[in-house]
């Protein structure tokens, strides 16, 4: 096919790429050492190159030939052959952990630099045409957090706001939204944009030792939407995880039994809605979108009713049956949660106070407390993507994986939240990553570009490609064959040549 002539720029790609060192293994896919691939398109040509990123984490585990630096789902531990002593001090010092800078999970653009991102206090500034590392950043020198997510979001300015957990103060656990400035003054061009980072505001864990995982948080124009779901992080089992031999992951634990709470924090006040909103557990990795209306916050989700989709990406499992024995106990479920924030303070107890046309419900309790179900949209998507010009506001489509009982993608997806129609593209034995939609320069229309999706065909000797395909009517429109084996991805971002600062320049 052919490649549309404004499309200029690169596809920047983050995921696990290397599981085995030397004799050792990982546990889990997650854990495996970062590797960037990007396509570059050019001139209406498709240039591919992928490098391991070079962490600390991979520099020590390549230079030991074994796993040295723990993972989330993996526990590694020092050379026995040091000294009681020195062992001893490594235990220790392991209560709060020395986390890995294997950033494997996204691409985050701060100022004019680019990042790979994981979830601990530690991203790596890449240059986006080469992939080489350059250097470390540890957001705990500017901001008290632990963990960070990969999801940020970008304001109109290009300032990046993200969140964190801080668990380092005793027994005082919250969680930070942070902002980096998109620019320094120009007096201080020398200091970095972390140097002006901000704490916006800090929202304490509703449970000191038991602080909530999260992947991702919600933003619209005037408020910010921090989800607060019962599946935890145990910080007491995670001080002694490394003493009693087990893995970071299993310290998470999900509560079906208790409730999720929704946080809404106002950005001009910074300071929380008062009202408590709330809904029954659930486990949740994505935000989709959300968006105000009629004094209503919205807000789409993809959420499941279990933890088990972490557990099933441990490599005992990923054998070559994967997709006939790995099959999800709970469907992914894209919510629709419709939150009256100005609502009649009067209105009796058990009404529903929703007033927009939906089945999204929020009825208010007698202690005030508000509790909210969703609007099912649909069902068996993840990885989704929006066209990001819409981010925070009204909008129709998402872009994502289809997945349906397996964990691994079969298909893409554009599902259109107002009609809940749903377009795909899809062939056999293919496995596409994330879709990433690019709008055409001067698009009027929300879905007038290019999706852009890297597929890896489940029979290794057929060649992964990358595949382009009209936004609108879902058609294909070429696709850039690769004949190097390439990795199941997990997040990334497209970066328009105009974004590019020219080594030159």
């Amino acid at each position: 096919g052919q490649l549309p002539t404004w499309l200029q720029g690169i596809l920047l790609r983050n995921g696990p790429g290397m599981h085995t060192i030397g004799d050792s293994k990982y546990n889990h896919w997650f854990d495996g050492l970062a590797l960037l691939h990007s396509f570059t398109f050019k001139n209406g040509e498709v240039y591919y190159r992928s490098k391991y990123l070079r962490s600390d984490t991979y520099n020590c585990n390549i230079e030991a030939n074994r796993i040295v630096v723990s993972e989330f789902g993996t526990m590694a531990y020092p050379d026995p052959c040091k000294n009681i002593f020195a062992k001893a001090f490594s235990y220790l010092s392991h209560t709060i952990p020395e986390f890995t800078d294997n950033c494997l999970i996204n691409i985050m653009k701060a100022g004019e630099d680019f990042y790979a991102t994981g979830e601990t206090n530690f991203i790596r500034k890449i240059n986006p045409e080469t992939l080489e590392t350059l250097e470390k950043v540890d957001y705990n020198k500017y901001v008290a957090v632990n963990v960070a997510t990969s999801h940020p979001h970008y304001d109109s300015a290009g300032n990046v706001l993200n969140m964190g957990t801080s668990i380092v103060d005793k027994g005082k656990t919250k969680y930070l939204l942070f902002k980096i400035p998109s620019s320094v003054p120009e007096q201080e061009k020398k200091k970095s944009c972390f140097k002006h980072l901000e704490v916006v505001c800090s929202i304490p864990s509703r449970s000191l030792l038991h602080p909530s995982y999260y992947h991702s948080f919600g933003i619209t124009e005037n408020y910010i939407i921090f989800i607060e779901q019962p599946f935890r992080l145990d910080i007491v089992k995670m001080a002694t995880a490394y003493i009693r031999g087990v893995s970071w992951a299993s310290c998470l634990a999900f509560n079906k039994d208790e409730k999720t709470w929704f946080h809404f924090i106002d950005r001009k006040t910074k300071k929380e809605v008062p009202t408590k909103f709330y809904t029954d557990a659930m486990v949740f990795f994505h935000h989709i979108n959300a968006y105000e209306e009629d004094g209503h916050i919205i807000f789409d989700i993809i959420a499941y009713t279990d933890n088990s989709l972490y557990d099933m990406f441990y490599l005992k499992n990923l054998g070559k049956d994967f997709e006939e024995n790995v099959k999800l106990t709970s469907i992914p479920t894209c919510k629709r949660f419709v939150v009256p924030l100005q609502y009649d303070k009067d209105a009796v107890v058990d009404s529903n106070l929703v007033t927009l046309p939906s089945t999204a419900t929020a009825v208010k309790e007698k202690d005030g407390n508000i509790y909210c179900q969703p609007e099912i949209l649909c069902e068996g998507i993840e990885l989704p993507r929006i066209n990001y010009d819409y981010n925070g506001k009204k909008y129709k489509y998402v872009f994502a994986t289809q997945v349906q009982w397996s964990p691994v993608p079969t298909k893409i997806a554009k599902f259109n939240t107002q009609t809940k129609e749903m377009l795909h593209w899809g062939q056999d034995d293919c496995w596409p990553s994330e879709p990433v939609f690019v709008p055409r320069p001067d698009a009027k229309e929300e879905d007038d570009g290019v999706v852009l999706t890297c597929v890896v065909k489940t029979d290794p000797k057929d060649p992964p490609f990358l595949l382009v395909l009209d936004a609108k009517t879902f058609t294909e429109l070429c696709r850039a064959t690769v004949n190097v084996e390439m990795h199941m991805d997990l997040h990334g971002m497209f970066i328009p040549q105009q974004a590019m600062k020219t080594e030159a320049e």
